[in-house]
């Protein structure tokens, strides 16, 4: 019974939550960050959030269950694996997505349409926009975007444009060196399912990191010297975390480009120690400007 247990929160790839943390960008930046009330319903919504996102990853391994089964790694996920059948799957997915976005309805209306949202677009990347060259990625990135604006909006709050798109270029630029990584590192297969990797090179991909690169950071610059964000802030002093911002940027192609990595991102964040260190002193320079 225990085993079981743990290959049904295996197969929701709990390592893989941390991209949900984004949530709380609206109540941190908004100062609402020790405002208890808000803070409940921010967490309320960040675990919506872990389950819907568990569940969609539930379903990604249904349609690719026989490539999975091939690849050395993904081989052991309980579902390809087959610790879990696809019948008890199937079911697990369903009752999660029905159960998440019942429970976000209930918290705010329009959260609950923001969660149903992201669920229907994921779902349908799973089931074939993920064969769509450039579409494949802007989906991903969107999903970021989603969660951004579902942060705001259970606290009933403005999250800036600014952000948003700061938000949308550094999503999109994590996805292309995933991309990346894919085609140099592990190369397109025969067998491979995911055909819109056949449809990039190398040089095309380059193209747009180093856009994307450069529109991560104005868009940065801009949502911190935004007279809107100023106004909320209460401070003019948030430019001087666009160099943790830079760095961490820098670094990331770093390790793609010279350590190939990038395959894996939430891993390289908490692997590689002057990145970490870098969001940490980001985070904490954050605080202190909105709060102290």
């Amino acid at each position: 019974m225990k085993q079981n247990c743990l290959n049904y929160l295996k197969a929701l790839r709990p390592q893989q939550w941390s991209k949900n943390l984004l949530l709380f960008a609206g109540i941190v930046f908004s100062h609402n960050l020790l405002v208890p009330g808000r803070m409940l319903r921010a967490l309320a919504a960040f675990v919506i959030f872990c389950l819907l996102s568990g569940a969609i990853y539930l379903v990604n391994d249904l349609f690719d269950i026989e490539e999975d089964r091939q690849h050395p790694l993904k081989r052991q996920r309980p579902l390809a694996a087959g610790a879990i059948s696809k019948m008890q799957a199937t079911l697990f997915a369903l009752m999660l997505l029905l159960l998440c976005t019942g429970s976000a309805f209930v918290l705010h209306h329009c959260f609950g349409m923001v969660a149903a949202l992201y669920a229907l677009s994921l779902i349908a990347y799973s089931a074939y926009l993920k064969r769509v060259v450039i579409l494949d990625v802007i989906i991903i990135s969107a999903g970021f975007v989603l969660r951004a604006a579902a942060g705001a909006i259970v606290i009933n709050v403005v999250i800036s444009p600014w952000l948003l798109a700061c938000t949308f270029f550094m999503a999109l630029f994590l996805a292309l060196a995933k991309r990346r990584h894919e085609l140099t590192f592990h190369g397109v297969t025969e067998n491979c399912r995911r055909t819109s990797l056949t449809e990039y090179s190398p040089l095309l991909l380059d193209q747009m990191i180093a856009i994307v690169t450069a529109s991560t950071m104005v868009s940065y610059a801009l949502y911190t010297m935004a007279p809107r964000t100023i106004e909320v802030a209460g401070t003019h002093y948030l430019i001087i975390t666009l160099p943790f911002v830079v760095f961490g940027i820098f670094r990331y192609l770093y390790l793609v480009y010279r350590e190939n990595q990038g395959g894996n991102p939430e891993m390289i964040i908490f692997s590689d120690k002057p990145l970490f260190i870098d969001v940490i002193l980001w985070i904490i320079v954050i605080i202190l400007i909105l709060y102290m």
